[in-house]
């Protein structure tokens, strides 16, 4: 064989060699394509379990919200009207039970335990304002632990 005949014989065997390599280069780069758009989907699909099961939370923590306001509400109507009254509980034991705090009986029925005083309704609706923006608090804090309890499973 003369040299130009060896040298494209040479050439014929790099170059095949180079054509498996990039065949053997190419199936990785599939296989790697593969396996990463495997793992997005399956990241995509924990992600919108994640969406629906948040969706979820948020509309049972907004319906517990729209509950309490709306039994807020009517509590305060029924204050409002004279239908309901606060009353408390006085301490027949206190020392200063002279003061002139008069007792009322309850107008509808039976009043168990000791003698009761009723609220002038101001601060009856003062009570009920204080008691709503408490049980709001109480459920945003429960949505807020609900969210990062679903944030780490």
């Amino acid at each position: 064989m003369t040299a130009g005949e060896v040298r494209t014989v040479q050439g014929w065997r790099y170059g095949k060699q180079l054509a498996e390599q990039a065949a053997l280069h190419r199936a990785d780069l599939d296989i790697i394509d593969k396996a990463a758009i495997a793992q997005q989907q399956a990241e995509q699909g924990k992600r919108l379990v994640l969406e629906q099961r948040l969706s979820s939370s948020e509309r049972s923590h907004y319906k517990e919200l729209s509950d309490a306001q709306t039994n807020q509400a009517r509590l305060r109507d029924r204050l409002a009207t004279a239908d309901l009254r606060l009353s408390v509980l006085l301490d027949a034991s206190d020392p200063v039970g002279g003061c002139s705090v008069p007792a009322s009986t309850g107008s509808g029925g039976v009043v168990h335990g000791g003698t009761r005083a009723r609220l002038d309704p101001a601060h009856a609706q003062r009570i009920i304002g204080i008691t709503d923006a408490g049980d709001q608090g109480l459920i945003a804090l429960t949505a807020c632990q609900a969210y990062v309890r679903e944030l780490h499973k």
